[in-house]
């Protein structure tokens, strides 16, 4: 490899060389003498893409051919332009400078710049190596997903830049730290219901940051909060309410014993708005009073509840959806137990 590099220099400074002699005189001579080294290596040129290098080499006396080149392309050779490419321009050319600026930079202007001078006694040349800095940039991000409670779930996410970007996922907004991951990929093993959401995809480096999102839907089976019994007195109006958590949203049902009740059915009104529905009586009845189950179902699953309606003079034993009815007499029955008892 030594050998390879070794001979390639050689090659550039005979090509150099040759070069510097076939061009015309640029330059007048103004004195005599060379005090600058042959060879001369600059510090490395940090720059971001997008923007625009100058480079620049100092001429001092006795130049008579100049010209700058990029690894073994010539962009210019004394004012005359070798390059085709139209970012590339002559800003100066003078006995003490010469200076060309490179638009509009990119990954590909990476490398070694060579500005070569030939003086009245020998070539002179100054190297420079231009680095360029890319913000990072996703290029391939997982799309919106939609799965099942218990599936295992990969998230991905790639970034290009320079230097090369660290990857951070993240759920947003989140207090669990599992959820997240400072890798490329995201593995959520048996989502749950609760870790369904928006993730976040950080690309970062030096330079700048890219973020972009990804939304996560985690469907699940209906589960329905106790229903709780409802009192309301002949002729006013009452509402049962049956509230579903579900995804995708649950469909609901209402039934009187094993009766399915229909919006309109007697007077009743059923609404279902999101996860609730509501079964309303304008004007309760005594028929109207009694036992009815709540029925939601999506394409996982179903699930039920039972409410009571009841009117005056019925005690409730809990939510369990069923009522007892004391008469007066059985109510006296039960104080008096409760006196005897006492004795």
């Amino acid at each position: 490899m030594k050998m390879v590099v070794a001979s390639w220099r050689r090659c550039v400074v005979m090509s150099l060389r040759l070069l510097l002699f076939l061009l015309p005189a640029g330059l007048p001579v103004r004195s005599q003498g060379e005090s600058q080294s042959d060879n001369k290596q600059m510090d490395n040129i940090t720059i971001r893409q997008g923007e625009t290098l100058f480079l620049s080499c100092l001429q001092g006396d006795f130049v008579t051919h100049t010209a700058w080149l990029n690894r073994s392309s010539i962009l210019y050779a004394g004012e005359d332009k070798w390059s085709v490419d139209p970012r590339v321009s002559l800003v100066t050319l003078n006995q003490d400078e010469f200076t060309i600026k490179i638009e509009d930079v990119d990954l590909t202007d990476e490398g070694q710049y060579i500005c070569a001078v030939q003086t009245s006694s020998r070539p002179r040349t100054t190297s420079v190596h231009i680095i360029v800095q890319v913000p990072p940039k996703i290029v391939n991000l997982s799309k919106d997903l939609v799965v099942n409670e218990g599936s295992n779930v990969t998230l991905m996410c790639l970034a290009n830049g320079k230097p090369e970007p660290a990857i951070v996922w993240r759920m947003i907004p989140s207090s669990d730290d599992s959820l997240g991951s400072d890798n490329e990929v995201l593995e959520i093993p048996f989502i749950s219901r609760d870790k369904a959401g928006v993730y976040e995809c950080t690309a970062a480096n030096d330079i700048a940051v890219d973020t972009q999102t990804v939304e996560l839907i985690v469907n699940f089976p209906p589960s329905i909060s106790d229903g709780r019994d409802v009192g309301v007195t002949l002729g006013q109006r009452g509402v049962l309410l049956c509230e579903a958590d579900a995804v995708p949203e649950a469909d609901f049902e209402w039934y009187r014993d094993d009766r399915r009740i229909f919006n309109g059915f007697d007077g009743i009104e059923i609404e279902d708005d999101g996860a609730l529905s509501k079964l309303t009586f304008f004007n309760v009845s005594e028929a109207d009073y009694g036992n009815y189950s709540c029925v939601a179902t999506n394409k996982l699953g179903s699930a039920n509840t039972s409410i009571v309606l009841y009117g005056p003079g019925a005690v409730q034993d809990g939510n369990s959806g069923t009522s007892t009815v004391f008469t007066p007499t059985c109510l006296l029955l039960i104080v008096l137990l409760h006196l005897l008892l006492k004795f």
